[in-house]
């Protein structure tokens, strides 16, 4: 699929840099581990309203959480 959204597989690597399991995001989050290991085998994706908690645990803007590219300002 030409523009597939990889949401999980950025939330996957995102959570294994910052050492946090699928159980400890989860509890994070507000939902269970098996929703977390539905999102990073892209079986379903997260509710959007969650976007910014996601964003926030793993550190990273919610562009780049989508794939969308930053660009600098300089």
């Amino acid at each position: 699929m030409k523009n597939k959204i990889c949401i999980g597989e950025r939330i996957l690597c995102y959570r294994k840099e910052q050492g946090i399991t699928q159980g400890e995001f989860g509890s994070l989050v507000g939902v269970s581990a098996f929703a977390v290991s539905k999102w990073e085998r892209e079986l379903c994706y997260p509710d959007i309203f969650l976007l910014s908690d996601i964003s926030n645990i793993i550190g990273v803007s919610i562009d780049e959480l989508m794939g969308k590219s930053v660009r600098s300002t300089q």
